[in-house]
């Protein structure tokens, strides 16, 4: 039992696992809200990263849940990168954590307890970095590993940062670099360098705290962060949202060392395809982009960088935000244009 790789008892890995976006648009098409909820500020209207709820005029309540199956096989590591995916969410509303549960499911038969209790440890490490009690949480056997966070947050109601704001002539600024997805694929064919695993976890085991401090950047519009629908996924929600379109250009997007080659040599999970299939026409490629260059940005991240629609004016302020908190790699990627919902990329 000890011998067990993790990545190895599940079908899929991080957020490589989420159903397709087309899928889950026709399984949520009839689903809404039945009743009106003035307090309601953010629920499934524009597929947003968390639900929030207005307490009083200075508190809302942000409500999230992210779970998965393995991405790496130390089940440290596991428990870090998961629980960190899940805090993203709060910090994409431009909130902060005050409190988190745990989701576990594991194949009890076939691993061992100290297996187990090192995820969860990984995720209480994770925890503890953000300041907040893991206060509970629900287990359950089952055949592949999961595990994940509930996780609730606070934010006042006009520091709230939504998918859906966006505004035209935006700049677009993403916090980490791509290739999550494509080193995850390596690493499970044992073919990942010891240099690429340091650049996975570390990239994925970075707290999006700084979203916290952009909620006070009036420039700031919108935000979301880029996870298992790719960049031009997440982008997507964001041009559907606001009504609006974007432009970025491929060589401006930051990419993760170790991820260059690998993507060039056609490794990345089976999720890329899925999201690629799942854009449609609403996303333009220039004839000059290769194949590897599309796929890249289509992607499936897990823990990825904080995505950012800013007005001109404050392009430093928050790019200077993202360089104070060690987001080495934030750059501006693109713009938000009037026109059709849908995203064009250049070369």
């Amino acid at each position: 039992m000890s011998e067990v790789r993790l990545t190895q008892l599940s079908h899929g890995g991080g957020c490589g696992c989420k159903i397709a976006p087309s899928m889950l648009q026709q399984i949520l098409a009839d689903a809404g809200d039945r009743m009106p909820f003035p307090d309601l500020l953010v629920g499934t209207e524009t597929s947003d990263d968390a639900a929030v709820y207005r307490l009083n005029d200075h508190q809302a309540i942000i409500a999230t849940t992210d779970f998965f199956m393995p991405i790496v096989d130390d089940p440290f590591d596991f428990g870090r990168i998961a629980a960190t995916n899940a805090l993203s969410d709060v910090y994409a509303m431009g909130g902060t954590p005050i409190m988190a549960l745990a989701i576990v499911g594991m194949p009890i038969n076939r691993l061992p307890v100290e297996t187990i209790r090192s995820i969860l440890q990984g995720g209480e490490s994770v925890c503890k970095s953000a300041s907040i009690p893991l206060a509970g949480g629900h287990s359950i056997d089952s055949q592949e590993p999961i595990y994940g966070l509930v996780a609730l947050g606070i934010v006042h109601p006009e520091r709230l940062k939504k998918n859906s704001d966006a505004k035209d002539n935006d700049l677009l600024i993403l916090g980490k670099g791509l290739g999550v997805g494509i080193l995850a694929a390596a690493l499970k064919k044992g073919d990942l360098s010891d240099e690429g695993y340091a650049e996975l976890i570390e990239n994925t085991t970075r707290l999006n705290s700084v979203g916290a401090q952009l909620s006070g950047i009036a420039g700031v519009h919108a935000m979301t962060d880029v996870t298992g629908f790719g960049l031009l996924g997440h982008l997507l929600e964001v041009c559907r949202g606001s009504g609006l379109g974007a432009e970025i250009r491929f060589d401006q997007v930051p990419v993760l060392p170790s991820a260059l080659p690998l993507a060039k040599a056609g490794y990345g999970p089976g999720a890329i395809e899925r999201n690629i299939a799942s854009y449609g026409n609403d996303v333009y490629f220039s004839s000059d982009l290769e194949s590897w260059q599309q796929r890249l940005l289509a992607d499936a991240q897990t823990s990825g960088g904080l995505l950012v629609s800013v007005s001109r004016e404050s392009v430093d302020e928050v790019l200077s935000a993202f360089h104070r908190e060690r987001f080495a790699d934030a750059a501006v990627i693109g713009t938000m244009r009037a026109g059709t919902a849908g995203v064009a990329v250049k070369s």
